[in-house]
């Protein structure tokens, strides 16, 4: 049998990825054809409504060309991240095969993609059914903001909230993040840049994968009971997590400023706003055991605390020299948090401000 390859430099094959993970990927809620009709239309809608007033909060703008929202399932969010994973990642295997001392034969190449792409395949599909929303960075393609229609259905009949404020409010979030990367156009970059740089660094290479593997063996107990921010802190050295607190760094800036936006924008666009942000936050405290064993490997965990911190972080600055100080965040790469700053606001405001 003769398996084709893709690439001779890839180490995941994504095409796999992409089969394995709509394959997975648990069944959305329950709704009729025009019932799903009906939701797409609608988030569709308030996508759209929510520019104005990010636009006012943030006192920023997204340019007229920036492309508008793609409301998707989960099998077509898989797809389009696998795609996205690909381009941020392919060039950081490329590097990784460069290195190796004794390159494998074809038929090894091709089953150690399979392995990796069933691996991928498998985190995308987990988490396809948690992702309401994503500014999606596209690497060498058009970025584009998704929202994930069955996702927001399902987590709207969980908290019992009002359909159309909730979806309003989860695209106010998400309408930030496409104002931040549009209306900032050195941004994009910047990050990918810097996770590829980073990445390339944390990935191990096939000569020091089996040391790798015996220390995430050792350590991952402890790291589980930590609460760590996922496998990466075992997989590290510190030097590396001093980078990688940087790149969080930026990361929580992102997602606190959107979860300040989607909170400000008030109950004069979205009336029952409080009600929403009291009972998602509950949500987000109340996952189970296994999943909660999930979250802490992948470190979404640490993705929540970027929510929390980050907010903190743009409250704080905000109280002290208001949202057009804030908004010199977004002047350069200099200008962004560093990591100790945001846990220590003031520390930024006197940086950038004196």
């Amino acid at each position: 049998m003769t398996v084709p390859l893709q690439s001779s430099t890839r180490y995941v094959d994504w095409e796999f990825a992409k089969a394995t993970g709509s394959r997975l990927v648990p069944a959305g809620p329950t709704v009729t054809a025009r019932e799903a009709a009906d939701v797409v239309a609608e988030v569709r809608e308030a996508a759209r409504r929510a520019k104005q007033p990010v636009a006012d909060t943030a006192r920023m703008h997204a340019p007229g060309d920036a492309p508008e929202a793609v409301v998707v399932d989960r099998p077509t969010w898989i797809a389009l991240n696998a795609d996205s994973m690909s381009a941020l990642m392919d060039p950081v295997f490329g590097a990784l095969m460069d290195k190796q001392k004794k390159v494998p034969g074809d038929l090894a190449k091709a089953i150690g993609g399979r392995v990796t792409g069933a691996e991928t395949g498998a985190l995308l599909a987990f988490m396809a059914g948690k992702v309401l929303g994503q500014y999606d960075l596209a690497p060498g393609g058009t970025p584009q903001l998704m929202l994930v229609a069955p996702n927001i259905v399902q987590v709207e009949r969980e908290l019992g909230v009002d359909p159309a404020d909730f979806r309003l409010w989860v695209c106010m979030h998400e309408e930030t993040h496409r104002v931040q990367f549009t209306a900032v156009p050195w941004l994009r970059d910047h990050l990918v840049d810097r996770v590829r740089a980073l990445a390339t660094d944390l990935v191990p290479d096939p000569e020091s994968l089996q040391e790798t593997l015996q220390r995430v063996s050792r350590q991952l107990p402890d790291a589980l009971r930590a609460g760590g921010a996922g496998i990466t802190d075992i997989i590290a050295t510190p030097e590396q997590r001093a980078r990688l607190a940087e790149v969080t760094a930026v990361m929580s800036l992102l997602e606190g400023h959107a979860d300040v936006v989607m909170d400000e924008v008030g109950p004069q666009v979205i009336p029952s706003v409080g009600q929403i942000r009291t009972q998602f936050d509950q949500r987000r405290k109340g996952v189970g055991g296994l999943d909660r064993i999930l979250r802490r490997l992948l470190g979404l965990e640490a993705k929540m605390r970027q929510y929390r911190d980050g907010a903190v972080f743009v409250r704080e600055v905000t109280a002290a020299v208001g949202t057009d100080g804030f908004n010199r965040v977004w002047e350069s790469p200099e200008t962004l948090p560093r990591a100790a700053e945001i846990e220590t606001p003031s520390a930024w405001v006197a940086r950038v401000h004196g």
